[in-house]
């Protein structure tokens, strides 16, 4: 997955995000989370160190307000911010169209395991009936019905831990999981549901 800020950039962004007001580390994390519609929420440890190196250079001070430090922009600071602009506009762009590409990866694989779902689950109820041979109570409509439950069963099982892990996967690795995505997961289930629901009517 390519990264959301290229290198240098995200120096110039907290810049201007410092531009518009004095803001504490996790304001700053926020917003960038924010503004990226929660597709990337960078750690502390990626800006502080940021934030330091600003203020080593004179780009940036901090003051101690109770238990949070506030960062501001200093004059050379905002001339950096001016004498750059055009630069921020190619950031801006960049970041949309990496934000867009990483949400449309998510999307897409949740996708892919709701079409498997929805595929085991057809493929469950054409088979239903058509099993192994059966024993002679397999006849009996009521244990025929329960081993079908069981097998119901162990596929949703099967399902919900493998896109759990694959959601965990995602995240763990600094991946963040934007709105849409689980929006899609929850339209995509509905969907499946209602499937089941219409081939349990029939």
């Amino acid at each position: 997955m390519a990264p959301v800020f290229s290198h240098g950039d995200l120096r110039l962004y907290l810049l201007s995000l410092l531009d518009e007001s004095p803001r504490h580390g996790y304001d700053l994390i926020q917003a960038l989370s924010d503004r990226t519609g929660g597709t990337y929420t960078p750690s502390a440890g990626t800006i502080y160190p940021r934030l330091a190196k600003l203020e080593e250079e004179g780009l940036v001070t901090k003051t101690v307000d109770g238990r949070k430090t506030v960062y501001e922009i200093t004059p050379a600071g905002r001339a950096e911010v001016a004498a750059r602009a055009d630069d921020l506009v190619g950031i801006e762009e960049g970041l949309a169209d990496s934000v867009r590409l990483i949400a449309d990866e998510v999307r897409g694989s949740v996708r892919e395991a709701m079409k498997s779902l929805r595929a085991d689950l057809a493929a469950a109820t054409q088979q239903e009936g058509r099993s192994a041979p059966r024993s002679p109570r397999s006849d009996d409509p009521r244990v025929l019905s329960r081993e079908q439950l069981q097998r119901a069963d162990t596929a949703l099982n099967d399902f919900r831990a493998q896109v759990r892990t694959d959601l965990r996967t995602f995240v763990a690795r600094g991946g963040t999981l934007a709105a849409a995505v689980v929006d899609d997961l929850t339209a995509a289930l509905d969907a499946a549901a209602r499937d089941v629901t219409r081939s349990l009517r029939r």
